[in-house]
């Protein structure tokens, strides 16, 4: 829930309200329900808020702690926050809410930043420090809430989306070449602390940041699973290994539950989603809101899997609605979903779902997604292949097999000043492998892709595209403790069954067979997916616009090739590569960079 801004100064001078202001009317859409700024010495706060827990005005952020020795900015939410609560108040805490963001602060007067080992949930959060002046910034385990950061000299300013950074100016926006390198290589991700602006980072995952008055800073990073077996589990049988996941997952869904409104379930009709429906119904819920998405049928491409969310919404008895939408309206829709991103996106589903995000945020503010499952669990087709390198040769097959393209293709695309000397994002693969842990080369693979490609990609998209329109969308396949135990469990019991294997025997036990045995989907977006109509032209638009021409980031003869042939040229993996050099530009131009 919510959005966060701030500005923290170093040179002796009062915080630019302004320009805080401006942050918090970018960000309102994440928080409709309300607003606030505070101002303290060299520090300002700016909030947005969604209504979600605490419907009173006692939940108004900024909010100072009931020792009016810090004041904090939250976005997102503590599930365990009744729990800590309760614990905090036998410590001799004292609240005048039942807001999470309370209990935040709560925590950190008492165990300062090893309060983020006692949450659970997603989150990213500005605490002030009254007597020191200090400011802490944290970020949840899995960067499920983002926290974009902009440092000049002699000022910080940070916001949960990086066009509201943007609107407060003074933003160094020239392209970094090593995020630009990322992007065209993994598929439109770019890694954390980078993004494809020069002066605009994002705090990593599972990080707190502690910042002095004086501008220095000590960051560390609190959670990272060894990705090994665990002595704790040695003797586990299939069985076993199924149940222990199913008992955890069923722990997830149940915490993502914790709101004072309503909570529906994104139904796409497919293993993730579908166990997050059951597991729902086991619970006790009934009449739970479900929501589906379809588009028109394109080159011969269904644009809809409603016959599979449609079985779950019988089997389950939920009150389902689903959405078609025609492709006509994929080419209006696009410039609001690429408005909404705080980072360039290419999958196809981003429009999907700010399409039905807008649809769904008319009926509840809080959903429960499927997201990360194919990460977690090993869903992707292109597993095994991984799995089967030895250790040491991981980071070779995985180039081979991940990346769009090489370091010596991107040569062939991009302008001279543009590429870096040497292949970056391959040297980046190398170094994580490289760290100790991940017993596997499959163990290395899923380390990577959870807690980095994962958090960029479809973490990032979800977020994006739900709080455009006021709604919090929740992933319990995230759920930390059901990464830790994904992480330990045997490889071969994740690829089993042509991947997800633990996770598909779990689906037996509670869904149709025809959900858990059918091919797996995505997102279809068939207007994109083959450059159709509008699409097409909207993209000839944006890469033949002066802005694209000064910029010059692409070689002429690349971009014109593309454009000759719009559907035929393809990544290493499949995707339309005219699509992802447009979406960059258009994504450039949309936000007036």
């Amino acid at each position: 829930m919510c959005g966060l801004s701030g500005e923290m100064r170093f040179d002796g001078t009062r915080p630019d309200l302004a320009a805080v202001e401006r942050m918090n009317d970018r960000l309102a859409a994440r928080g409709p329900d309300g607003e606030g700024v505070w101002s303290r010495g060299a520090v300002a706060l700016g909030h947005r808020r969604l209504k979600i827990i605490d419907l009173s005005e006692r939940g108004a952020q900024p909010l100072t702690d009931t020792g009016q020795e810090i004041t904090g900015v939250f976005n997102g939410c503590i599930y365990n926050y009744q729990e800590l609560r309760a614990e905090l108040t036998a410590l001799g805490h004292r609240f005048a809410s039942t807001s999470d963001t309370e209990v935040l602060l709560a925590a950190y007067r008492q165990w300062g930043t090893a309060c983020v080992d006692h949450f659970h949930g997603m989150f990213a959060f500005a605490l002030v420090e009254h007597r020191t002046g200090r400011l802490v910034l944290g970020r949840d385990r899995l960067g499920i809430k983002p926290l974009y950061l902009a440092q000049t000299p002699g000022r910080l300013r940070f916001a949960s989306s990086l066009p509201a950074l943007l609107a407060a100016g003074g933003v160094d926006t020239s392209l970094d070449p090593a995020a630009l390198h990322q992007y065209l290589s993994w598929h439109a991700t770019v890694a954390a602390p980078r993004t494809v602006l020069a002066g605009v980072r994002k705090l990593p995952p599972a990080t707190v940041r502690v910042v002095e008055p004086d501008g220095t800073y000590r960051e560390h990073r609190y959670w990272q699973p060894s990705y090994t077996r665990r002595p704790e589990h040695a003797g586990m049988g299939a069985d076993e290994w199924r149940d222990a996941v199913l008992d955890a997952l069923r722990t997830a869904v149940r915490r993502r539950m914790v709101a004072d409104v309503p909570v529906g379930v994104l139904l796409s009709g497919g293993l993730d989603s579908s166990l997050i429906v059951a597991l729902l119904a086991d619970e006790g819920q009934r009449d739970l809101a479900t929501f589906s998405v379809g588009f028109e049928a394109e080159g011969g491409d269904e644009g809809d899997e409603f016959r599979y969310s449609d079985l779950v919404a019988r089997e389950f008895a939920t009150d389902h609605q689903k959405f078609t939408v025609p492709s006509r309206r994929v080419s209006t829709a696009l410039d609001a979903a690429v408005a909404a991103m705080s980072e360039p996106m290419m999958s196809h589903d981003v429009v999907a779902f700010h399409l039905l995000s807008e649809q769904v945020s008319r009926n509840v503010k809080v959903v429960q997604s499927g997201q990360g499952a194919d990460e977690v669990f090993a869903g992707y087709h292109w597993y095994p292949r991984l799995a089967s390198a030895a250790r040491e040769e991981e980071p070779r097959r995985y180039a081979e097999t991940y990346f769009d393209r090489t370091h010596a293709d991107l040569a062939t695309m991009l302008r001279p000043d543009m590429l870096p000397r040497d292949d970056v994002s391959g040297r980046f693969v190398r170094e994580h492998m490289a760290v100790p842990g991940a017993q596997t080369a499959l163990d290395a693979a899923l380390r990577l892709d959870t807690h980095v490609m994962l958090v960029d990609d479809p973490v990032k998209r979800v977020d994006n595209m739900t709080m455009d329109w006021g709604l919090e969308a929740r992933v319990p396949f995230l759920d930390h403790e059901l990464v830790e135990l994904a992480a330990a469990c045997p490889p071969e019991l994740k690829l089993a069954d042509g991947g997800k294997g633990v996770l598909k025997e779990v689906g037996r036990k509670l869904l149709p067979r025809e959900v858990v045995d059918r091919p797996k989907g995505y997102f279809p977006v068939p207007a994109i997916t083959h450059m159709a109509g509008p699409v097409l032209e909207r993209v000839r638009e944006a890469l033949s616009a002066p802005e694209a021409k000064r910029r010059g980031v692409f070689q002429d003869s690349y971009v014109a090739g593309l454009l000759a042939a719009p559907d035929r040229h393809r990544t290493r993996r499949g995707a339309n590569a005219l699509w992802q050099v447009a979406l960059l530009e258009i994504w450039l131009q949309t936000h007036g960079i």
